[in-house]
């Protein structure tokens, strides 16, 4: 899961959201320090991670993908599943789409002082540049896997992989339907 989906997911505090993001960035971090609530969103994420890559429905996903592009497709998931999420907001969630978005950029920028620097500098970019409104447009999403692409270290063949994703748009978006409601489910009852 991405960083939309991951705030969506976690418990219902600004902390526990913070940690939620902070789990991608949390190497090299004294979670010790950090209060409860921080730790438990970092508990979460990690607890979805899991539970997303064992998925029947995220592990038939990847298969669609090519030979050459397979080995990014959790990747590429994770940030389509923004999308999709977005597209179908009104499936998942009770809470106006937008509304979401405003308060969680909100949140961001008041917890900023529970963040590590590298992943504050990540989400003043989310915010500044409206990363979750940004995700509802398809065309993005692709701009998003490239920079990802951009940032391997190494030669692949990830940049472009939007195009399979749109060959294979009816197939993810129905795994996705299939997969989020479970996640949800499981989500909502982490301890």
């Amino acid at each position: 899961m991405n960083h939309l989906a991951h705030v969506f997911l976690a418990p219902d505090s600004p902390e526990a959201r913070v940690g939620s993001i902070l789990g991608d960035f949390s190497r090299g971090v004294d979670l010790s320090a950090l209060p409860d609530s921080v730790k438990q969103g970092v508990r979460h994420h990690r607890a979805v991670d899991s539970y997303t890559d064992q998925h029947p429905d995220v592990l038939a996903s990847k298969q669609v993908f090519s030979r050459q592009r397979r080995r990014f497709a959790g990747v590429a998931l994770d940030i389509l599943y923004d999308h999709f999420l977005l597209k179908h907001w009104d499936r998942f969630s009770e809470v106006e789409r937008d509304a979401f978005i405003r308060r969680t950029y909100r949140e961001l920028q008041e917890k900023e002082h529970l963040m590590p620097d590298k992943m504050a500098r990540v989400t003043q970019r989310i915010v500044w540049n409206d990363w979750f409104g940004a995700y509802q447009d398809l065309d993005n999403i692709g701009y998003a896997l490239d920079r990802v692409a951009g940032r391997i270290r190494f030669r692949n063949g990830f940049t472009g992989i939007i195009t399979e994703i749109r060959a294979n748009q009816d197939e993810l978006e129905r795994n996705f339907l299939s997969f989020f409601p479970d996640l949800q489910e499981f989500a909502g009852g982490i301890e």
